[in-house]
């Protein structure tokens, strides 16, 4: 059985852990309300970023031929499907970690990615955790992007945007994908895999090529087609402005409940050691009030 001082020190040490993972939770909490403002005030700007982009798309169909689009009668990325070509997987994890099953979950969906993609596949980790764990394993990297979550802006998410842009349009890759933890409330995260190039040209029409029949609202200057090739990099843009918020937002949640779990198994571990200690200290009452008794009697006879 463990001494009296060795049961203190336990318990002083899971009370001064349990300070810290209450902290962390508190911290995670904070940073999840601000992500979600985040996320909520870029929403407008993606439903008009949408609306426009969809009505461009409607009237000026078989104008445009931008490097970004699914080319007309293509097969949707199906040659980097089938694993023929070469495709860009974008990793995002967070930069830290105690934040449960939240960056492992993105590295196994990886993993199981990569495997069917059968070698034609490369990595570009956005993250610590993503840029470790795929560098140490030897996967074939294009490059990795360390403390992006650090001071994540709109800003961040055009410089992606462009070099990712520039390479698929230079013919390096036949497609490029997102793997991240989307946001789905405090208590579940879901990992998707979502691709972000080339754009499908029903991305980009929804009902709106269905109604417009050819027939143009509002007169443009310059003509559709050409607003409409400055329009869809800023579509790429914000699709990977967004994957980052949400997976940002998820991390912090993620973060939040695996503190809060913590915590609590932390004030469970106090309880059971101290009921512990308070019976080791009872038995060793127990035992000198038992060892004077047998003394005194001893003398007495």
């Amino acid at each position: 059985m463990a001494s009296l001082i060795d049961l203190r020190r336990r318990i002083r040490t899971v009370k001064n852990t349990q300070q810290i993972t209450k902290a962390m939770k508190m911290v995670a909490a904070a940073k999840l309300r601000r992500a979600q403002d985040q996320i909520l005030a870029t929403r407008p700007y993606a439903l008009e970023l949408r609306k426009v982009t969809e009505h461009l798309a409607a009237v000026a169909a078989g104008e445009v031929e931008h490097p970004l689009l699914t080319p007309a009668g293509g097969s949707e990325g199906a040659a980097a499907e089938a694993g023929s070509g070469k495709t860009l997987v974008l990793v995002v994890t967070g930069d830290k970690g105690l934040c449960g099953a939240f960056n492992a979950h993105v590295q196994r969906r990886t993993e199981q990615e990569m495997a069917a993609l059968n070698g034609g596949g490369e990595i570009l980790a956005l993250g610590n955790r993503g840029a470790d764990f795929f560098t140490h394993r030897g996967a074939p990297m294009r490059g990795a992007r360390r403390g992006v979550f650090k001071d994540l802006s709109y800003a961040t998410a055009q410089e992606l945007a462009a070099e990712i842009s520039k390479a698929y349009a230079d013919g390096e890759y036949d497609a490029v994908y997102a793997v991240y933890n989307e946001f789905i409330s405090v208590l579940s995260q879901r990992v998707s895999w979502e691709r972000l190039l080339p754009i499908a040209r029903e991305d980009v029409l929804g009902d709106e090529g269905a109604s417009a029949n050819g027939h143009r609202d509002y007169l443009y200057e310059p003509s559709e087609a050409e607003i409409l090739n400055e329009l869809l990099p800023r579509f790429v843009t914000f699709q990977i402005y967004r994957v980052l918020l949400e997976s940002q937002a998820a991390e912090h949640a993620a973060r939040m409940t695996a503190m809060d779990s913590a915590t609590k198994n932390a004030g469970e571990l106090i309880d059971t050691l101290t009921l512990q200690y308070n019976r080791s200290r009872q038995a060793e009452i127990t035992t000198e009030l038992i060892e004077v008794v047998s003394g005194a009697n001893a003398l007495e006879g």
